[in-house]
């Protein structure tokens, strides 16, 4: 992913009408990164993307809108993350674990503003078929790993409160390194995370 600074010196780059949309979201999660999805302005985002101020409004219905976009280009790009990570390693191997827990460390740390957004969002997006979506494949995702690697049922309960064990831990990880909550403490991470593995999830194979 590109830094916040090369992408704002870009600037005024033009764009085809057809990538309109995805260069707005770009131009968004950009200024995200530097101020926050509170502090980012739309105006700039439009001179990034070399658009009107008007222009976002033919894809999108207000600023809520705008970061929901941002979100969800979020979610899809975390999920094939994971996704890669996992399929690296062979099924019920440790270091698939550790690897799939690190993709999401990693993700949190390049965006840490985008991060933030993905479970800040203010308003309730219960009913967002598309954001419930992409939060349920990478839900599916975790639990099937954790399924793999215990031998069992991926739709079972035990897989489904493992993964779900994993992911607070990982998640809860991520928040304090991003927010700066480790810098005092000298944590070997690829120890720790193959450390957690193995005490969440005990090799029955």
């Amino acid at each position: 992913m590109e830094t916040t600074e090369k992408a704002l010196k870009k600037g005024q780059k033009k764009y085809h009408h057809g990538d309109l949309k995805g260069a707005l979201l770009e131009a968004i999660r950009t200024l995200i990164e530097r101020d926050g999805a509170d502090g980012f302005s739309i105006a700039e985002a439009c001179r990034i993307a070399g658009v009107s101020t008007a222009a976002p409004y033919k894809h999108f219905s207000d600023r809520g809108d705008m970061l929901r976009g941002v979100a969800l280009l979020a979610m899809e790009r975390l999920y094939e993350a994971m996704k890669q990570a996992a399929d690296a390693h062979p099924p019920g191997t440790t270091e698939r674990i550790a690897a799939l827990g690190q993709s999401y460390i990693d993700f949190a740390r390049a965006e840490p503003g985008t991060f933030r957004l993905m479970f800040g969002l203010s308003e309730d997006h219960a009913d967002d078929a598309e954001l419930t979506h992409q939060g349920d494949l990478a839900n599916a995702l975790v639990e099937r790993v954790v399924a793999d690697h215990l031998g069992i049922d991926p739709t079972s309960d035990e897989a489904r409160l493992r993964a779900y064990a994993l992911w607070c831990f990982v998640h809860g990880h991520s928040f304090l390194s991003i927010d700066g909550k480790l810098k005092d403490h000298d944590i070997p991470e690829a120890a720790l995370l193959t450390l957690v593995g193995q005490a969440m999830l005990p090799d029955r194979r």
